[in-house]
């Protein structure tokens, strides 16, 4: 196992800057994903670590040795990458064992290797075929078996999934899963997919732009985004966000006012707004549900919601429609049963939500997130 240590870690093509000084440690045997949209920076952050990129300024620590000019070879990692790079003209076995005999290893040894390896991967029996004969998830298996044959201690996944179709990445997912728990190894994992990365990791680094926006748990993620942008990444749908106008403050609660006239108050950093401010109030899909009383408790909040679309998924249904006064989408997700006992629902129909205060999120003029939590 390795602990990964990044100290200032920044990177430049020419005059444009790509990684803005990342500061971050991944633990021994720890599973941890970088997740965010593209171009953001993370596959040119593990290339970085995996010594495919040159690091230009920073310093980098592989199980406490400086790493910055160790040849990728010799850093003790092996990485996964999104195409399988399959020897196509090698059986299974050979493509796996390529690696150790040209470290020059016994057969013996590659053999107990590749055997064992096999067998955590459950692909003993396709060992004799070649890749053309194998589906794209027997062929991801065999891309990351030649990885656990070098018994790294730092294994590197570049969404290595993406081109997989949808049942096969939940089938893997869960195989990475139980490889990671059996080997027990440092794991840093990167994906664009919110799924996969709250499925998978124990922590996830969200990236944005070249630097990092919140590292913690899945659950630390979802339910206290930093800010807006984490808030709006993680989620599907996304989370609902609503202009909500600030009235008056008083002792750490802020009187709100959103668009379609209503108000509300909720416990809000003070220091951070004042009276006259703009927020953005949000609040997931999945927390919305129907008043289940004709009077909302002081806990809840009503909303009157316009509808524009209903999207059956099977176990829940997505209600999309709009605020008064508002022509941004407001998102609510039921279960199949809530919506059996609904009315028809069509465009044009008008129906009241509850919104539970508890739930909602206040994010400030830039961005960060503003609403202080109470146990």
């Amino acid at each position: 196992m390795a602990q990964v240590r990044l100290r200032n870690i920044t990177k430049h093509y020419s005059d444009t800057k790509v990684i803005h000084g990342i500061d971050l440690d991944v633990q021994d045997g720890e599973f941890m994903v970088f997740v965010g949209p593209s171009g953001c920076g993370k596959s040119t952050l593990l290339r970085m670590i995996a010594g495919l990129e040159d690091i230009t300024d920073g310093e980098l620590l592989i199980a406490g040795q400086r790493a910055n000019d160790i040849p990728p070879a010799k850093r003790g990692l092996a990485m996964v990458f999104q195409s399988y790079a399959l020897y196509p003209h090698m059986s299974v076995y050979d493509n796996m064992a390529f690696s150790l005999k040209m470290a020059g290893q016994k057969k013996q040894q590659v053999d107990e290797a590749v055997q064992q390896a096999a067998q955590i991967l459950q692909i003993s029996h396709l060992l004799l075929r070649k890749p053309k004969d194998l589906s794209g998830g027997q062929r991801q298996r065999v891309a990351i078996g030649r990885a656990i044959v070098r018994q790294p201690k730092l294994f590197l996944f570049d969404e290595p999934l993406s081109n997989l179709d949808a049942s096969l990445r939940v089938q893997m997912r869960i195989e990475l899963s139980r490889l990671h728990q059996e080997l027990k190894t440092t794991m840093i994992y990167v994906t664009h997919d919110q799924v996969e990365a709250m499925t998978l990791g124990q922590r996830i680094v969200v990236f944005n732009a070249g630097k990092i926006e919140q590292l913690g748990t899945p659950l630390e993620l979802y339910e206290r985004p930093a800010n807006l942008f984490v808030a709006g990444f993680l989620g599907a749908p996304k989370m609902n966000f609503l202009s909500a106008e600030v009235m008056a403050l008083t002792d750490g609660r802020a009187q709100l006012r959103l668009i379609d006239g209503s108000n509300l108050t909720l416990p809000v950093q003070e220091a951070q707004i004042q009276a006259g401010d703009t927020l953005t109030l949000g609040i997931r899909a999945e927390q919305l549900s129907l008043p289940l009383e004709k009077h909302q408790s002081a806990a809840t909040h009503i909303l009157n919601l316009n509808v524009d679309f209903v999207e059956h998924l099977g176990d829940a249904s997505v209600i999309y429609g709009r605020l008064e006064n508002d022509q941004q989408s407001l998102a609510m997700k039921l279960s199949s049963e809530v919506c059996a006992t609904l009315p028809a629902l069509k465009p044009g129909s008008r129906i009241a939500v509850m919104m539970p205060l508890s739930r909602c999120h206040l994010f400030d003029a830039s961005g960060q997130a503003c609403r202080r939590w109470t146990s």
